[in-house]
């Protein structure tokens, strides 16, 4: 009578390896275990103004910029043309874009302000083959990305610590005077954009109220933009010499900048002090706008070229200037930004945002 054998499957952890040999043929065997990675999905985010565009590659679940790569917008015909070209760089299934444009952006056609690209949104979206293109202003993208800043992107200028998610402030003189707001709501972040720049320059001192008669006699309505910008620092040297009835040379920032730095100019040194103060009394106006606990940020422009200068000037006095609000905004910090795309890190939270996930 023969005892029936119950013959086991043979498994990866069932057998009884009885050679190495046997055991390397039963490797063979094994199931293989199932890979738990998601595939990365990337997303389109640019940074377009009048001399560059910045394209980049943004990972859609936690917003980090990769493969950032900078192009002359003189050297092609369109918008289009560019994301093309980088494209076919990166050799990624690309669906979804964003792209931050230094102009006013109100509906589907977009003209540049300092450049001759003028684009239909959808017709771009669809010339591409994404599913989803949003165009931004700049200074949207540059809101968005504040809430992705770490303590190493940015550099406090007095106040206490920000209050967790109250509204927030931002603004920049570079080529212009760029504004924003950016408050939360519903669990959101939503960039409140505009023309802030562009507010009338709201002189607060005997000299002050000489320059501006100054700048008035020559360019008319004298916005905040007008003396809170590159040609904005020139114009506050011209009319400084200008009100002492002598004449200005012909300088550019650049050069009232370094002068002053180099203390080798008492007119750009005082027009340098001046911008600085004005920066701070306007930071304090955004402040008292919206109660900016959240903080108040500057954004790159010509502020980081003589940084340490701005640290010891009259800014922060000027900011908390504000009468019986002076207490209101002394606790309010400013910040200024050092990382050195939140164009690009701005644009791809505000796409993430839109695709759903929480920044």
């Amino acid at each position: 009578m023969h005892t029936r054998v119950r013959r086991s499957p043979i498994t990866s952890v069932s057998v009884v390896v009885l050679s190495a040999g046997f055991y390397s043929v039963l490797q063979l065997f094994k199931t293989p275990k199932r890979s738990t990675r998601r595939m990365t999905t990337y997303a389109l985010v640019g940074d377009v103004g009048g001399t560059n565009a910045r394209l980049a590659l943004c990972e859609v679940e936690n917003g980090s910029i990769s493969q950032a790569k900078t192009f002359a917008t003189s050297d092609y015909d369109s918008l289009e043309a560019v994301i093309r070209h980088y494209l076919d760089e990166q050799k990624q299934d690309i669906k979804d874009g964003c792209i931050a444009i230094a102009c006013p952006i109100t509906d589907d056609w977009v003209e540049m302000t300092n450049h001759d690209w003028a684009f239909s949104t959808k017709k771009l979206k669809e010339n591409i083959g994404f599913e989803h293109l949003e165009i931004i202003n700049d200074f949207t993208a540059v809101s968005m990305a504040i809430p992705m800043l770490g303590a190493e992107h940015v550099i406090q200028f007095g106040g206490k610590e920000p209050i967790k998610d109250k509204p927030v402030a931002i603004y920049g003189a570079g080529t212009g005077l760029g504004v924003s707001h950016l408050v939360h709501v519903d669990k959101r972040w939503v960039s409140l954009p505009g023309e802030g720049g562009h507010v009338d320059f709201a002189a607060n001192s005997e000299e002050e109220d000489q320059i501006l008669e100054v700048l008035r006699e020559e360019l008319g309505h004298v916005s905040a933009e007008r003396v809170l910008s590159g040609a904005g620092l020139v114009n506050l040297y011209r009319a400084i010499v200008k009100v002492d009835h002598r004449v200005p040379e012909n300088l550019k920032p650049k050069e009232v900048s370094e002068r002053a730095l180099a203390d080798s100019c008492t007119d750009c040194r005082r027009a340098l002090s001046l911008f600085c103060v004005i920066m701070g009394r306007f930071g304090g106006n955004l402040a008292l706008n919206l109660g900016t606990f959240g903080g108040v940020y500057i954004a790159g422009g010509i502020v980081p070229r003589f940084l340490e200068f701005f640290k010891s000037s009259g800014f922060r006095a000027a900011f908390e200037d504000k009468g019986r609000f002076r207490d209101y905004v002394a606790t309010i910090p400013v910040y200024m930004i050092t990382h050195d795309q939140p164009g690009l890190l701005g644009a791809g939270a505000h796409l993430r945002q839109t695709l759903g996930r929480i920044i």
